[in-house]
Parts: C-alpha cells; structure tokens; sequence
C-alpha cells in the first residue's frame, strides 16, 4: 500500500498553506492509499481534520513513499533517497538554495517542484500566482493609505483598506473594498493624489490576480501610452490601470525592433524604458517573469532622478520578490507584519516603515498565505488528479522512462544523485 507523506510548514509563522486538504486526503485514503500528515498548529486546515478523513498524524514520514510540502523544506527535515514535491526556488540558480539542490544530489534523493508541472505548450498547471496577486494588491493599496497618511499627512479611502490576512476571506475582503470603491465612486479621491494610476506589470496569472482586486474600485483601463495625457484629463471618481506588456517594458539595445520570442531569448540585448512611464505612476505593480540576464525595470538611479522632482511614486509592490532583480530596489523581502520599508535612492539605505524620504516598497514573500485557505483549496483541486500516479511511480527507474504523467516529467530536477537533462545548467550555479 503506497504512502503519502504531507510536511508541516516551517518556513515562517505565516506560512498556513497546505499542498492538499482533508477532502482530498479522504479520496486517498477512500482509494486504498495510506496518507501521513507532521502535526501543525498553524495550518488552516486542523489536525483532527486529517484525523477524520483518514490520515495518521506523525513527525515520522521515513516509511512514506513520497513527501509533499508547500514551501522549501528545511535541509535537516529531508529524508535521504526520497522523492520531495515543493516549491524549491532552485531553478533560477537562487544562491541561497544551492545547497538544498546540493542534498539532492549526495543523497540521490528526487527532487519534483510544482513550478515545473507545464501542459505541452510549456504553461505551468500548480500555482498559487493568483492568490499571490489577489493579496499583493490588497496589501498595497492598505501600504499606499498608511504612506499618504503617515508621510504626507493625506487622507485617503484607502485607510479603510486591511491587510489581506486581516480578512476572514477573500469573498469578505472584495466585499469590504467594493463599499471603499463606491465612496470612491461618490466621493472621489483627494485632488492632490489625482489621477491616480496604477501601473501593472505582467498580465499572466499574479496580473489576474491584481485585477480581480481591483474590479471593486472605479477602475478605468488605459494603455500605457495615455498615461501623461492623464495629467490634463483625469476625473477624481476613478482610478486609472495600465498593464504593461515586455513590449512596452523594454527595447532593443541597438534601436531595431521588439520580438517577443527573440527578448526571451537575448534579453541581454535588451534594455528598460519603463523611466518614461515613472513620472505618471502613482503605484508601480510587479507581477512578470524575471530572470537573471534580463533588463531590471526599475533601476535605483531611475529613482534618484525621480525623487528630486516631487515624484508622484507612493507605492512599489514587489509581487515577485526577487532580490535584487527587477526592482532594484528589493533589496530584502519583508513579512505581513513588518511589509514596508522606505528605500531613499539619495543615501542607499532601507528604512522600515512608512514614514521617511524616498519610496515605500512592498515586498511580502509568499503573499498567498495571506488567503490561507482559498489558495490551499485551488492549489489542491488542480495538484490532486497527479497524486495517485505520483505514488504508484517506480522511482527506481529513470524519470525518462517512469510511468508519471507526461505534465509531471518536467517537473524532476534531480533524480538519482543527477541533474535532469533539463537543469543541467544549474552546474553553473552549484560550482560558484
């Protein structure tokens, strides 16, 4: 009888995600596999919850056939010669996950992670992406009324906003803002923040996420072309979204034309222009792919020459969180309870909190646990038909000729003390 072990989440105090719930683990057990949960007190879903569908709750998953968690799971908790399903955050060569890539391999443990799961045309099927635009859009609009009031002294509706943990629900939470977006509506927002425009970066799954949020407020949709002629023809009872494609983000190094496909492929031979956008945005949104090699969006010596120029810039929200990446600023990530620090591009320094010259920067690590449960449940409904043949896998053989399904393949970065074919150039980043 094959044996699903389930890991707590230990990665932070927020972290109240799981990978599959109670009614999914009920179906395991119903279908004659054996499911062992680690006891949390955090997780949105109880322990006795597990207990009742079926599960086993232990500390102990060494006898289980394969180990899923959510989150990187510590080195220490990993059990040699295992399979492991999460979220590594190794694919990119991140520094600070080399060695827990490196385990894999002296252990000739397997190593599968849900952001590689794809369909044949490469499209990932396990994410949490929208959550984490659902959250991170709530979150910064909250940032953006404490920032007006703290720093400016500036009254807004956007005071009323909570953070997104604060709330029982996503359904409460849209409900909540949909009565802020009909003050707004009526009211209209103070003329001195006006127009107020968000700048959205990526129209992927965080971007649906973004917008979802903010189908509650009076929302006017406009290319990012039409951004300065807002500053002549604006009203106060709207707010004002652009979503920003890579051919409006970047453009040749050598003034030929923007191609898609060839930006994916030689994105060194690209470069930013997003400074022509900053002086007309008033919350900068980041919600697209970046990857080392690629053109950083919004540089510090952008910023430096914004702010001497009374910038109308209130909030950066960092949805992808990558140090150092395309926002060059995100220099650290930050927590539901300490999100916001200002970065002051004159001095090069980090302050936390709201008050302060410079930009406020919103960078919560994994937002989507800020709606525990809607996020746990999505994930789960479209994890859950993979499980049983994960389970039922022979991980003896090579993943080649494994009988996993064909979208989990990809998913196998190590596998028998080796890098898949697929992540071989992750050698680079090991050796460093």
């Amino acid at each position: 009888m094959k044996r699903l072990g389930i890991m707590k989440e230990t990665k932070n105090r927020w972290e109240r995600r799981v990978p599959m719930n109670p009614q999914s683990v009920k179906k395991l057990v119903d279908n004659g596999y054996q499911v062992v949960i680690q006891p949390s007190e955090i997780r949105i879903y109880c322990d006795e919850e597990y207990r009742d569908a079926g599960a086993e709750l232990s500390d102990d998953l060494s006898k289980c056939d394969l180990i899923v968690g959510v989150k990187e799971i510590p080195i220490e908790s990993l059990i040699p010669g295992k399979p492991h399903l999460f979220f590594s955050h190794t694919i990119k060569g991140q520094d600070y996950n080399m060695p827990l890539l490196q385990y894999f391999l002296d252990s000739k443990s397997t190593l599968l992670d849900y952001e590689k799961i794809i369909d044949e045309k490469g499209r990932r099927l396990v994410f949490f992406g929208k959550f984490a635009g659902n959250a991170g859009m709530v979150d910064a609009l909250w940032a953006a009324g404490q920032r007006y009031f703290q720093e400016y002294g500036i009254n807004t509706p956007f005071l009323k906003v909570k953070q997104s943990y604060q709330y029982d629900s996503l359904e409460q939470c849209l409900a909540e803002l949909k009565e802020i977006g009909e003050e707004i509506k009526r009211d209209g927002l103070p003329a001195e923040i006006c127009p107020f425009n968000i700048c959205l970066l990526g129209y992927g799954n965080v971007s649906i996420g973004c917008q979802e949020i903010l189908s509650a407020f009076p929302i006017r949709q406009v290319e990012p072309s039409a951004l300065a002629g807002l500053e002549v023809n604006h009203r106060a009872d709207e707010m004002y979204l652009s979503i920003f494609k890579e051919e409006h983000l970047v453009e040749r190094k050598d003034g030929t034309g923007f191609e898609l496909i060839d930006y994916f492929v030689n994105g060194d031979q690209y470069k930013s222009k997003m400074e022509k956008y900053l002086p007309y945005c008033t919350m900068y949104m980041s919600g697209i792919y970046w990857a080392s090699g690629y053109p950083v969006f919004l540089k510090n010596s952008e910023l430096s020459k914004l702010q001497s120029k009374q910038p109308k810039l209130v909030m950066i929200g960092d949805i992808t969180c990558d140090l150092e990446g395309s926002i060059e600023a995100t220099r650290k990530v930050t927590m539901p309870d300490n999100p916001v620090f200002i970065y002051n591009p004159t001095t090069d320094e980090l302050t936390d909190g709201f008050k302060g010259k410079g930009f406020a920067v919103c960078a919560i690590d994994n937002l989507p646990c800020e709606f525990p449960r809607e996020a746990s449940d999505f994930f789960n409904s479209v994890l859950e038909p993979f499980v049983p043949a994960m389970l039922d896998n022979d991980y003896e053989r090579s993943i080649a000729d494994s009988t996993l399904p064909e979208e989990i393949k990809p998913a196998c970065i190590a596998h028998q003390g080796k890098l898949e074919e697929n992540y071989q150039y992750l050698k680079e980043f090991l050796n460093r």
